[in-house]
């Protein structure tokens, strides 16, 4: 008998493939903004720039940046 897992706790149900290893660091340092408090769009962009993942582009993460790639990634 196979467990039935719930499909809104599976949390990589949308994703269509593997992450790539930036995405992955992404990931990882999204989830350790959040561990440190953050809740807040400007708190995660502070946090992201004090991190050593960079947006796509290079530079600086802003709002706008980080909520564009966040549709994009389809988050």
């Amino acid at each position: 008998m196979s467990n039935y897992q719930y499909p809104y706790l599976t949390p990589r149900q949308t994703r269509d493939g593997e992450p790539t290893a930036w995405q992955q660091e992404l990931a990882n340092a999204i989830e350790g903004v959040f561990s440190k408090g953050a809740r807040e769009l400007d708190e995660v962009v502070a946090g992201l720039n004090a991190s050593r993942v960079r947006p796509p582009s290079g530079g600086a993460w802003t709002e706008e940046n980080f909520t564009a790639l966040m549709r994009e990634l389809g988050a």
